[in-house]
């Protein structure tokens, strides 16, 4: 079967749109489903790294090396043994000449020929590159860093969130790959779970929605084929926490039955492709353990603490009277975080909006799944957060498709609360957002409806880079121009400051005249 982009254009235009051909829907085999995807906009790194490297959770003397073999990135089962070996290696140059650390791990069909190596003994603040070789092939060579000891003048790094693959192109991924940043943070939703749009999506998922260990695998592998993804993962170490979508939208981590086994699948999924330190897993490359571990604490030198939250493994349904966003056993690990708090700053990855949000005065809560649906709960941790002193709390959030900036007091229906820290909501990377109507017709609506509530500005996708030195904390929200274009410029919004012992956000003056929906006086 010949196939090349004129004809599968042609076919597409003829049914009304691209996705009607695109890999898997009309039978075609593993081979012609890539080829297929490639001339459809796909594209991978050569074979068998085809998904890239990535690096992740560096501490000040070691970091997690990731990659994939997948020679055939959309195939159920790839055409390798059932184990390989895998050569890696770190230097201090990039072209790897100063080795500092080399070894071979088996990539093993069990955990679909993924490789996860946590190179340990580096020097602390200071980059490294690294780059793996199996069958005769070597990879891309990537870029990673460790985290400081002690003091620290400053740090950039960036968020991001929802990358919906049929909503665009990820031109804000091309942006974070350039940003001069020490690492990146994810903040869930990297891949979404449901089938084909249709219409007029720019490219579109590769099949069905995905319940199985294999679909979810090419799920994984459809989104790595975007260009400027892989090239964000291989130039800074990530941190990563998880929404819904990487299993299925709004989804309580308490179900049980079949559903039980559906999450399995997912979160191996997740774990092959990503670049997470799980201490509980196999060094063998054989075994996940059936709860990963997502929550931990990191500190970048004296400077930041870093506490990264698993909103979704342990929750409950939404709206009971006991209802749990945490579970009990990460409820007791923040809160004897928040009682040990050191004098720093204090970053929450939070994957879903921790502040009250109402969509109109007097109206109900916009959105249960969110901490709005976990009322005691969350009145409980920020009242501890508010009798333990712990000053200088900065909670990032992804999933909203829409940025927000707005103060966090203990009680957000006490006018009278103080305000304990700001809660920076970004942008999604393409995930669509409302219309561009219904955000000037509602923001003002929810300015009313929430006093905490700063700034509403729902009509862009990019991220947010973080800046932070010892006496403030900026948020520079950055922009795509169009995410229909993967090399569309990267600007910034706008910017935002908190001052360091004193609790709240402020923009800045430079900034303040930038489109927005709603803004507090």
């Amino acid at each position: 079967m010949s196939l090349d982009r004129r004809n599968l254009l042609k076919a597409a235009a003829a049914a009304g749109a691209l996705n009607v051909l695109w890999p898997l829907s009309a039978g075609l085999s593993p081979a012609q489903a890539r080829e297929a995807a490639e001339q459809l906009g796909a594209a991978w790194d050569a074979a068998p790294f085809t998904l890239g490297v990535a690096s992740g959770d560096p501490l000040p003397d070691s970091v997690v090396l990731w990659t994939r073999l997948a020679p055939e990135p959309l195939a159920a089962e790839q055409p390798l043994p059932d184990s390989v070996d895998v050569d890696w290696v770190v230097a201090r140059d990039r072209d790897l000449r100063q080795v500092v650390a080399r070894g071979t791990v088996p990539a093993t069909a069990a955990l679909g020929h993924s490789v996860h190596v946590t190179v340990s003994g580096l020097e602390p603040g200071r980059r490294f590159w690294y780059a793996f070789r199996a069958l005769g092939k070597r990879s891309r060579v990537g870029r990673t860093r460790t985290a400081p000891a002690g003091r620290v003048a400053s740090v950039r790094f960036a968020s991001a969130n929802c990358q919906a693959f049929h909503d665009g192109y990820y031109p804000a991924h091309r942006g974070i790959a350039r940003e001069d940043i020490a690492f990146v943070v994810h903040l869930g939703d990297y891949i979404y779970e449901h089938g084909q749009v249709g219409g007029q999506a720019l490219r579109d998922h590769e099949g069905p929605e995905v319940f199985t260990l294999p679909e979810y695998r090419r799920r994984h592998a459809l989104y790595k084929s975007d260009p400027a993804l892989r090239e964000a993962h291989a130039a800074h170490p990530w941190f990563l926490t998880w929404d819904d979508h990487e299993v299925v939208n709004d989804y309580s981590g308490t179900r049980g039955g079949s559903f039980a086994k559906r999450r399995a699948a997912a979160y191996q999924a997740w774990y092959e492709h990503m670049p997470h330190r799980d201490p509980a897993a196999s060094t063998g490359g054989t075994a996940l353990p059936a709860e990963p571990r997502i929550h931990r604490v990191r500190h970048w030198g004296g400077l930041l603490e870093l506490t990264v939250l698993d909103l979704r493994q342990f929750r409950s349904e939404q709206n009971l009277p006991d209802g749990t966003i945490l579970g009990a056993a990460q409820r007791a690990w923040l809160g004897r975080g928040i009682d040990r708090a050191p004098d720093t700053w204090h970053c929450w990855v939070n994957s879903i909006m921790l502040s009250q949000l109402r969509g109109k005065p007097g109206g109900g809560y916009m959105f249960t799944d969110q901490w709005d649906g976990f009322l005691t709960e969350r009145k409980d941790v920020l009242g501890q957060v508010r009798r333990s002193g712990l000053e200088d709390l900065v909670v990032i959030t992804g999933d909203w498709h829409s940025a927000f900036v707005g103060d966090i007091r203990p009680d957000f229906d006490d006018a009278d609360a103080p305000v304990i820290g700001t809660e920076f909501t970004a942008h999604s990377v393409t995930s669509g957002a409302y219309s561009a109507d219904w955000n000037a017709a509602n923001g003002p609506l929810m300015g009313r409806a929430n006093p905490h509530l700063q700034y509403f500005e729902g009509n862009r996708y990019g991220y947010d880079v973080y800046e932070v030195t010892p006496e403030r904390w900026t948020t520079h929200l950055r922009v795509v121009g169009d995410r229909r274009d993967p090399a569309s410029p990267v600007t910034t919004l706008t910017r935002f400051h908190v001052d360091r012992g004193r609790a709240g956000a402020y923009e800045d003056e430079a900034t303040k005249g930038s489109p927005a929906q709603y803004r507090r006086d």
